[in-house]
């Protein structure tokens, strides 16, 4: 009997993952979507096998369920459908957050395996007109299971995060992610953006150099995802943004007060930590994935 893989949100992501997973163990891809012009266009390229409107019927038939919403919208149709997934099914999803999404996903019945999933990559663009196969290539996969995931399930994503191109998978608490991604993803989004509230930003348009544009790429952000994503990550979110603010009061300092030797040191650690961790990324061979920043599914998150 053919195996169905149910993919639920055909944004970025989700039709990215669907153009990946082409030919996965020999999976039919379902694409789940409120938007017909979506369905359409995800039928007419070849994204996936069958466009479903109806999530209740395409959940009856899913074997395995990728969950591709914004993080409030994965917790709210687990609620709404906690019944309705196939008993022995798996249930991933692909959010920047994990802790409010596993605690989300208790309302699913013992009959269900939910493995707790981030594919860290993605685009500044949004929708399913820029998805792309290739997206997962060199990228971490984080996986965050609990005691709802069984082990042949998390087995199962470990050869899907292959499939898709991903550099490695990494297991991890949802504690640990999340202050991952406060670090690495959520803060540059808040330092993108405060730099963006400056007056001075339109005065000075057109002297930017390549810093500012690197700096501030991602601001232009999607606001409903990102009030989700900070909000549902607010603990530790909140210390990362702590310990920034104390890094730049300190070269505020120094470069205030004048203090040439303590301003040299400081800038010649941070460099020799930064040439470090870009030896440390080289020879790990998962490509730092600046572009899934801003991603409208989040990986983060993923994605963004």
């Amino acid at each position: 009997m053919k195996k169905r893989l149910v993919i639920v949100g055909l944004g970025l992501i989700g039709g990215s993952l669907a153009k990946a997973l082409r030919g996965f163990e020999d999976y039919e891809i379902i694409g789940v979507d409120v938007s017909q012009p979506t369905l359409r266009y995800a039928m007419e390229q070849d994204i996936v096998d069958r466009a479903e409107a109806d999530p209740v019927r395409a959940l009856a038939e899913g074997d395995l369920v990728f969950l591709c919403l914004h993080p409030q919208g994965i917790v709210e149709f687990m609620t709404e459908h906690r019944n309705h997934f196939r008993p022995g099914s798996m249930v991933t999803d692909v959010c920047g957050v994990k802790g409010a999404i596993l605690k989300g996903a208790g309302v699913l019945p013992d009959t269900v395996s939910f493995v707790g999933g981030h594919p860290m990559a993605g685009t500044e663009f949004s929708g399913i007109q820029h998805a792309l196969a290739n997206m997962f290539h060199g990228a971490h996969y984080i996986l965050t299971p609990n005691n709802q995931s069984s082990p042949e399930h998390l087995a199962l994503m470990d050869r899907l995060a292959r499939y898709i191109g991903c550099a490695d998978v990494v297991q991890t608490t949802a504690e640990r992610h999340d202050a991952i991604i406060a670090y690495t993803s959520q803060m540059m989004h808040v330092i993108a953006v405060s730099v963006c509230d400056d007056p001075s930003l339109f005065d000075y348009q057109g002297f930017e150099g390549d810093s500012f544009r690197g700096c501030t790429r991602v601001a232009a952000l999607d606001v409903p995802l990102w009030t989700q994503l900070f909000s549902m990550n607010a603990e530790a979110l909140g210390r990362a943004l702590e310990q920034l603010e104390e890094n730049i009061r300190q070269y505020r300092q120094a470069i205030q007060s004048g203090d040439l030797e303590g301003l040299s040191e400081k800038l010649a650690r941070s460099s020799a930590r930064k040439r470090k961790m870009n030896r440390m990324e080289a020879s790990s061979g998962a490509v730092g994935r600046d572009r899934w920043e801003g991603s409208r599914d989040g990986a983060t998150t993923s994605e963004s």
